[in-house]
């Protein structure tokens, strides 16, 4: 793979500050790259070292084998074109005039445009889609456009070599994946290596073929989003537990957060719940109840269901089932263990079928060993019930003994239960 910019034990600091310690990597060509870390990391800092607009207080930046310092600027703007995170200027341009500015570097002082500089603005505006805007005013425009027509400007340089700084901040959301379609096409069909500074962590592993995550001024995770945006990573970086999955369509890693921005919710090992589900219908409460600060468990699940992957990736202890078979006397016992630890049972609003009955009847044991328990009933009882009515039937007993009715998971009402009765028994 040839090698567009190296970057060897690169440090910066402001005001004596260290921003960046020791940076070393290699950009390739036709890599789309993101630079990603929380506020402060230095990832716009390490943006304008590589585009010669600081100058590195160690280390060294080659673009295709030289040290930036011997470049000029004439020859550093053939080679590499910088958008900025927000256009700003204060002249009221038109499009077109705005794209034509990309091509300093290749004309004199005080040369007009030649016919080759005017092919390269027509086909930059038409790359872009912003051959209709050509004549508007630049103040006119939405923020979309401006950061498309910023685009523009940049091709119209006709370089190997892009770097963007945060190029979706301040858009909605449709300009947002815009933006990031136009910088994808950009690369796959023009071979154009693009090198941006990224906020949005899904955006950037749909889009990036690698992501750099910085963090206190180091590379803290380099390579793949699949390899770059795990959950450890995240943690330990943003501080925040967070969930993550494949994208439904692209198979890209998508970040769900879950929890506080210290990184993991505030748990009280006093405050142990149980719950009672399957089929996805402890997923809510699951989240809900972790991030009130709840510690924990549920059961019986079967190995595969949705409530089970969900449980996992939370970290509960469980207790699980074979796929298709019903809660033997052995699960229901380490069900019943599990329940004998928690100061409160949950019960999610399941389908109750012969073969995980005894879920229910495992509410019914806590309730009558004293422990609080909370029903969920939406949709209705009579509805998932597919027992010939027992499930039903016992539902109806656990409302009579003294099981309380939740519209939804409420954590507060959980807690006074609990403490009115002494927190776990």
């Amino acid at each position: 793979m040839e090698v567009t910019l190296r970057v060897h034990e690169l440090s910066f600091r402001y005001g004596g500050h260290p921003v960046l310690d020791r940076l070393s990597f290699a950009i390739n060509r036709g890599d789309f790259v993101g630079i990603i870390g929380p506020n402060g990391s230095g990832k716009t800092t390490l943006l304008k070292n590589m585009a010669a607009l600081l100058s590195p207080e160690g280390g060294a930046i080659l673009l295709e084998g030289r040290s930036l310092e011997t470049w000029s600027r004439r020859e550093l703007g053939r080679q590499m074109a910088f958008v900025q995170q927000r256009e700003n200027s204060g002249f009221n341009f038109l499009v077109e005039e705005v794209v034509a500015m990309g091509r300093n570097p290749y004309l004199s002082r005080l040369q007009g445009l030649r016919r080759e500089d005017r092919e390269a603005i027509d086909r930059a505006l038409s790359l872009t889609g912003c051959h209709h805007l050509r004549e508007r005013e630049l103040f006119a425009l939405s923020g979309g456009e401006r950061q498309r027509v910023a685009l523009a400007r940049a091709l119209a340089q006709e370089t190997p070599l892009i770097l963007l700084d945060e190029p979706t901040t301040f858009l909605d959301l449709g300009y947002q994946v815009e933006i990031m379609e136009l910088l994808h096409s950009l690369n796959s069909r023009e071979k154009i290596t693009l090198v941006l500074v990224m906020h949005d962590l899904n955006l950037a592993a749909r889009y990036c073929q690698k992501l750099m995550l910085l963090h206190q001024g180091r590379i803290y995770a380099w390579g793949s989003p699949a390899e770059v945006l795990t959950e450890d990573n995240i943690l330990e970086v943003y501080r925040l537990k967070v969930l993550v999955e494949p994208h439904p369509l692209e198979g890209t890693p998508q970040v769900i957060p879950i929890a506080t921005p210290e990184g993991a919710p505030r748990m009280d090992g006093r405050q142990r719940v149980h719950i009672i589900g399957g089929g996805g219908s402890a997923g809510p409460i699951i989240k809900e109840l972790y991030l009130e600060g709840f510690s924990l468990s549920i059961g019986v699940l079967s190995a595969g269901d949705s409530d089970w992957s969900t449980a996992r990736r939370f970290g509960l202890e469980l207790v699980e089932e074979a796929p298709f078979t019903a809660i033997s006397e052995k699960r229901y016992r380490e069900n019943l263990a599990l329940i004998s630890r928690a100061g409160a049972v949950v019960v999610a609003p399941f389908y109750v079928g012969p073969g995980n009955y005894l879920n229910l009847e495992a509410a019914w044991t806590a309730l009558a060993r004293g422990k609080p328990v909370f029903l969920l009933d939406e949709p209705p009882m009579a509805s998932r019930d597919f027992t010939g009515g027992r499930g039903e039937a016992l539902f109806r007993k656990l409302i009579r003994e003294g099981a309380i009715l939740l519209e939804a998971p409420d954590g507060e009402a959980i807690r006074r239960r609990m403490a009115g009765r002494g927190s776990n028994d």
